[in-house]
């Protein structure tokens, strides 16, 4: 896991009902659980609040880092996601978008990786759609140095759904149970206080079941297969994450009164 990642984590999934902020030796205490060293902390902080997610501000009298309104917003619609119960309604429309790529090839690949979290696939070289309308679109893509227009279709060929590998993201959803029963037995047994094994369990819990936004668009029901595994999946993550949330939350207190 890594710290900038699990960052995001902890300011989405702990700190929205605190002010989105924590003090630095908080965030250091939080991911300490999760076998994430300070110095890794420290790095990915700084490294974070150059990128424009995070500012300094004084917590409690303490030095510490609050989530600025671009990276609020991002982790509101990423909670939304994570813990939605069913898919968004849809209208019948595609969302087409045509991307000019910006030349450098590290900025080329981020960007590809923002259009996969915002949902979209790319159904012809440079031609992205995806069934909803997603209005930081054009923010992402201008930030990375590219360019967008838009369209809008009824009908395409080839399929628009074949533009995302549903077999392999119904085969990931299928193992899912299994996946969450052993990484959640595990850090239940590896930690001797209960309530930080709480923590470090459903931490572990959302940071994987988080990696699905980046390959589920979330597509309508009507455009998915009867028996997609889906459905059963975000059932059992929503279940266990709230079975294990009071403990970890009485934790996350914990971390940030020290």
């Amino acid at each position: 896991m890594r710290a900038r990642s699990a960052l995001f984590d902890v300011y989405g999934d702990h700190l929205r009902s605190r002010a989105h902020q924590a003090p630095v030796s908080a965030l250091i205490r939080l991911l300490e659980p999760v076998g994430i060293a300070a110095p890794a902390v420290r790095t990915a902080i700084s490294r974070m609040a150059a990128q424009g997610w995070l500012e300094p501000t004084r917590v409690a009298a303490a030095p510490g880092y609050r989530a600025t309104p671009r990276a609020i917003e991002r982790l509101s619609e990423a909670a939304g996601r994570i813990y939605r119960s069913s898919p968004e309604t849809w209208d019948g429309r595609w969302r087409l978008t045509f991307v000019e790529l910006p030349g450098d090839r590290g900025a080329r690949s981020r960007l590809r990786q923002e259009l996969s979290y915002l949902g979209h696939a790319e159904h012809a070289p440079g031609v992205w759609l995806c069934p909803y309308d997603r209005p930081e679109l054009d923010d992402v893509v201008a930030r990375a140095g590219g360019r967008a227009r838009h369209a809008v279709a009824v009908e395409l060929r080839p399929d628009p759904v074949t533009a995302w590998d549903l077999t392999g993201l119904a085969a990931s959803y299928d193992g899912w149970p299994d996946v969450a029963d052993d990484l959640v037995r595990h850090e239940l047994a590896r930690h001797d206080d209960e309530e930080e094994a709480s923590f470090a369990a459903r931490f572990r819990l959302v940071h994987e079941w988080r990696k699905f936004l980046f390959a589920d668009p979330g597509l309508p029901a009507e455009l998915l297969p009867r028996d997609w595994p889906g459905g059963p999946a975000a059932e059992l993550f929503t279940s266990e994450a709230r079975r294990l949330k009071p403990a970890s939350d009485r934790f996350v207190a914990r971390c940030l009164r020290a």
